[in-house]
């Protein structure tokens, strides 16, 4: 098992440091419409051929990884940032706080909330520039995609508050904000960076559910759904296996991403 996250980290290095170079090792940008080659083949020109508009499409999935590798880890941090808040604070305090977390993580959890980011992102006015769009894009992933995690968070807070060594501590007159800090919180960091490698994934496999629907990131910019659109009509895919390329690469990174989650223990002091 340590073997696989060891290749699973080179990987995502590899395509990290490649995507985010990509305009170093790039002859054409990923907007550059070559009028004369539209739905060419491979060459050496063009490694992955060109889309329907000419653009080179080996371009545009570095351009597209290079988002998503960027912005997904923003977005999971925001979700992280709302568990440990809503769901951490609730669940330490108790009574009627914590009530009030499960309640609220109960009701966001039972609203279809890809669907509530496909309306607040179709609300996003049309004028609206590229990067304020994928901001925004990233910024609901994050601020509606807390809630899973945030469970986890409270019911690993209401085990600490109930543990035997947060008892002891109370019992000696240890204040409430030093047992916080000196036994709660060092608890509850290895979920917190559990819930986070497991968002960075659910993340990008999100916004590429909104590309493919073209809620997505904007064109001309490419993503990873603007990318999979292109498989629509899978009777061309058996003939054109390049076309393949930009969902290989998200297979390859959303299961490093997987095999990278590191194991939560509960420490005491």
């Amino acid at each position: 098992m340590r073997t696989l996250r060891y290749v699973a980290m080179v990987i995502l290095v590899v395509v990290a440091a490649v995507s985010i170079g990509a305009p170093l090792i790039l002859s054409a940008s990923y907007e550059t419409q070559f009028r004369d080659a539209p739905n060419s083949r491979p060459s050496h020109e063009h490694w992955l051929g060109t889309d329907a508009l000419g653009r080179d499409r080996f371009s545009r999935v570095l351009h597209g990884t290079r988002i998503s590798l960027l912005l997904a880890p923003m977005a999971a941090s925001i979700a992280t940032a709302f568990a440990a808040f809503i769901g951490g604070v609730g669940g330490y305090l108790g009574k009627g706080w914590e009530r009030v977390a499960t309640t609220t993580i109960d009701l966001v959890l039972s609203l279809p909330w890809i669907f509530l980011l496909i309306t607040a992102r179709a609300l996003l006015p049309l004028n609206a520039s590229p990067t304020i769009t994928i901001g925004t894009t990233f910024f609901l992933l994050g601020a509606l995609g807390w809630a899973a995690s945030a469970r986890v968070v409270c019911a690993h807070a209401v085990d600490l508050r109930n543990n035997d060594f947060v008892l002891q501590a109370r019992a000696l007159g240890v204040p409430e904000w030093r047992i916080a800090i000196r036994h709660v919180v060092p608890n509850i960091q290895p979920i917190l960076v559990a819930q986070f490698w497991i968002s960075v994934p659910i993340f990008i496999l999100a916004e590429a559910n909104l590309g493919i629907l073209g809620l997505g990131v904007p064109e001309p910019m490419p993503s990873w759904g603007s990318l999979l659109r292109e498989l629509e009509d899978l009777a061309l895919v058996p003939g054109e296996l390049w076309k393949l390329a930009a969902l290989g690469l998200l297979v390859l990174v959303v299961s490093s991403f997987q095999l990278l989650m590191p194991r939560s223990e509960v420490r005491t002091r």
